[in-house]
C-alpha cells in the first residue's frame, strides 16, 4: 500500500523539515515560517497543504505511526516468526532506538509536543484505540494457534505484553541511575522477557505461518484508518 504523500514529494519534504524542528525545538518554538525555510519554500506553499500549524503537526505523528505499522506488518508477511510478540517489539524497540525523530514522537513526549499533545487526543486517541484493537486480535490468533503459554488467556498476554514493553521504554530515561546496556543488549534483554512471559518454548512453525496473514492484515487495517485521517489534514 502507498503512502498517501507518495504523489507528491514537496508534501514529504515539508513533512520532514516538520519532524525535525519538532524534535529539536518543540510544539511551542516552531512555527511555520521556520518549518518553510528549513523545507526551502515559501510559507504560503506549506498553507496550500495544511490548514493550520496543528493540521501539519499532527500529519507529521501520523505519517511516523503509519510507517511504523506499514513496516511491522511487512515483517510479518515476510517472516511469520515476527508475529511472536518477542520479535514484534524487539523490531520495533530497535527501529525506535535507531531513529530519535520516529521514537520521540512515537513515544508522545511531553516536552517535544507540549498543547500538541492535548490537541491530538481526538485522532491519536482513536488511533490508539483501533491499535490496541488490533493487537488483541493479535494475541487471540497467537491464542489459537497455540503459540501462548499453557493457561495464559489473551487479555493476560496482552496485559503482560503491554506492562513489559512500557516498562523497558519508560526505563531508558532512566539510564543514567541503571546499569549501563547497548541498545542491542537492550533489545535482547526485551525479547527473551516478552518471550519467558507468554510464548510457549519453541512456538509451531506451522502455526505461525498460519496465523501470520491474519496478524499481519490487522495492522494493514490501521493504515487505512491512517489514510483516512491524512486525506482530511493534507490539501
Amino acid at each position: 500500500m502507498a503512502a498517501p504523500d507518495a504523489p507528491e514529494p514537496r508534501v514529504g519534504r515539508v513533512l520532514d523539515s516538520a519532524a525535525e524542528l519538532l524534535v529539536r525545538w518543540g510544539y511551542q518554538r516552531v512555527t511555520i515560517e521556520d518549518v518553510a525555510r528549513d523545507a526551502g519554500i515559501g510559507k504560503g506553499t506549506v498553507y496550500l497543504h495544511f490548514r493550520s500549524k496543528d493540521a501539519l503537526f499532527l500529519t507529521v505523528l501520523m505519517r511516523v505511526h503509519r510507517q511504523i505499522v506499514e513496516r511491522m506488518a511487512d515483517r510479518m508477511a515476510a517472516d511469520p516468526q515476527e508475529v511472536l510478540p518477542s520479535r514484534t517489539m524487539r523490531s520495533l524497540y530497535e527501529e525506535l532506538m535507531a531513529e530519535p525523530v520516529a521514537r520521540r514522537l512515537y513515544l508522545g513526549d511531553p516536552e517535544v509536543l507540549g498543547r500538541l499533545a492535548h490537541e491530538a487526543t481526538d485522532t491519536l486517541g482513536e488511533l490508539s484505540v483501533r491499535r490496541m484493537r488490533a493487537v488483541e486480535e493479535h494475541m487471540r490468533l497467537l491464542a489459537d494457534g497455540g503459540c501462548l503459554r499453557p493457561g495464559l488467556d489473551p487479555d493476560s498476554a496482552l496485559y503482560a505484553f503491554a506492562a513489559i514493553s512500557t516498562g523497558f521504554l519508560a526505563v531508558d530515561g532512566l539510564s543514567d541511575t541503571l546499569p549501563q546496556l547497548d541498545a542491542e543488549a537492550r533489545a535482547d534483554l526485551l525479547q527473551r522477557t516478552i518471550a519467558a512471559a507468554i510464548e510457549v518454548p519453541d512456538p509451531p512453525a506451522a502455526a505461525l505461518e498460519r496465523v501470520a496473514p491474519g496478524i499481519a492484515q490487522r495492522y494493514r487495517d490501521l493504515l487505512v484508518h491512517l489514510d483516512h485521517e491524512w486525506r482530511r489534514r493534507v490539501r
